[in-house]
């Protein structure tokens, strides 16, 4: 029942996530078309027994006002995004709203601020995204039912700014919210047996990354091409523009080269430091990652946070660097399985790939910080690596080519195998202390709502009254 409880808690937010344009990140929706063909009815309709009525405000959270099309356009929003509708009542949809109106109502009062820089971003991000599934921004426009596509632009961006708001909210409740060993004991203990969740089978890999050798002549010339674009900008031209035509980083090249981050967020060292020693305006000379080359200009400072723009060029390899890192691949792999070496002591001597040699080449699951990696989400192209290969053995030297283009060749071995198994507290701790802290945050907000609930004018009109809420909404 404990577990439930949990996942009963959990659907407001997840609604929240599912409710964002979940592009680009960690979706917990597979990526299909967002834009399928025009649709005859409004989503609304889906849900039958419901009369056709005007346009006008059913809420009120402090400065924000919520439409009844409000809730068809959230309808609109799922649906695209390959969601399921058919369960999410008419009040379910305007709770969801009244939150997401509330958690921007306070950010503003707590003086939480998006930029127009941002907005255009996310606005880049989003619209490139949409117009490679449909082909064409005016199928994008049509969708939404807007008359040009400066009018969707103008609706598009309002959302974005509004959807950043309550994130960035959102995070400032839960971002302090810890959890120590003694609670996750507890929230375990708790569990009844009969109900302990079920983990799937899983894996743990470790890699040796062998990195093609670049010339001096090959970084000069990438290093000279960025100075030329450097001193461009100087002299006046877009850095957005030329992170756009130049850049490799397709995380960032569609809008401009746009990060924003603190030092807390999960770039390479060498990255941080230059961004964190340049002031607002400041462009970077070129410097070297293992991504390859870069330069930063810093658009804004705001305490510990930097928005920034950056331009990654690589260098070039060539084919027969490219033989060489192959030939030196099969080389180690020759002396692993001779037993002259074990896997682990040839990655921490001979591996290229700074993040993992040192831990013996074991990989971190990006998504949850272990060494384990659940098969069932697993990234494919590392599934389809080590699918078929047996304990201790060690793949034979594989071409990989990452997101940035950037070519190495890495050889592959499975270190342990889980089993699906049911919860233990010792071997899933990890998973254990996330189930906990979600908790701790669901229960956070919870609170947080609690308390601005009764601080915030809020007001709802007509049959909404006689919605049934997870929150007071009502104030009864």
């Amino acid at each position: 029942m404990l577990l439930k409880k949990l996942q009963l808690k959990t659907i407001g937010y997840r609604l929240v996530l599912t409710m964002c344009f979940l592009l680009f990140f960690n979706s917990v929706i597979s990526a299909q078309e967002i834009i399928k063909d025009p649709v005859a009815e409004k989503p609304a309709e889906l849900h039958t027994g419901q009369k056709q009525k005007i346009d006008g405000i059913i809420a009120t959270v402090g400065d924000y006002i919520v439409l009844d099309s409000d809730i068809d356009k959230g309808y609109l929003e799922i649906a695209s995004q390959g969601g399921n509708v058919k369960d999410i009542t008419r009040c379910q949809m305007l709770g969801k709203l009244l939150e997401d109106k509330l958690y921007a109502h306070q950010a503003i009062q707590d003086s939480i601020v998006v930029s127009d820089a941002e907005v255009r971003g996310m606005m880049d991000e989003r619209l490139n995204y949409m117009v490679q599934q449909v082909g064409d921004i005016n199928k994008v426009v049509e969708y939404y039912k807007k008359s040009s596509v400066e009018e969707f632009k103008t609706y598009f961006a309002d959302i974005l700014k509004e959807q950043k708001l309550a994130s960035e909210m959102r995070d400032k409740i839960v971002k302090d919210v810890q959890i120590t060993p003694e609670e996750v004991r507890n929230f375990f203990k708790k569990i009844p047996k009969d109900e302990l969740p079920t983990f799937g089978a899983e894996m743990e890999v470790a890699q040796i990354v062998v990195d093609p050798a670049v010339s001096k002549e090959d970084k000069q010339k990438v290093i000279d091409r960025l100075n030329d674009i450097r001193k461009d900008v100087l002299e006046g031209s877009s850095f957005a523009t030329k992170a756009v035509l130049y850049s490799q980083d397709p995380g960032s090249s569609p809008n401009g080269g746009y990060y924003k981050m603190t030092r807390k967020t999960p770039f390479v060292k060498e990255f941080k430091d230059v961004a964190f020693s340049l002031q607002e305006g400041e462009i970077s000379a070129p410097f070297e990652t293992t991504f390859g080359f870069h330069i930063i200009m810093v658009d804004k400072i705001k305490g510990q946070e930097v928005e920034l723009r950056h331009i990654l060029i690589a260098p070039t390899v060539s084919e027969n660097a490219l033989k060489e890192a192959k030939e030196r691949a099969a080389n180690i792999r020759a002396k692993i399985v001779s037993k002259t070496i074990t896997f682990a002591d040839a990655a921490r001597t001979e591996s290229d790939e700074k993040e993992t040699k040192a831990n013996g080449g074991t990989l971190v699951n990006p998504n949850t910080q272990d060494t384990r990696f659940e098969l069932t989400k697993m990234d494919p192209t590392l599934y389809s690596q080590v699918s078929n290969l047996k304990d201790d053995e060690v793949s034979q030297p594989i071409l990989n080519t990452d997101d940035k283009g950037k070519k190495t060749y890495k050889l592959i071995t499975v270190t342990n195998r889980i089993d699906e198994h049911t919860a233990d507290y010792a071997k899933d701790y990890t998973k254990i202390k996330e189930l906990a802290l979600k908790e701790k945050q669901i229960n956070a907000i919870a609170k947080w709502f609690d308390a601005k609930i009764k601080d915030t004018y809020i007001k709802i009109i007509g049959e909404y009254r006689d919605c049934t809420f997870a929150n007071n909404w009502l104030k009864k």
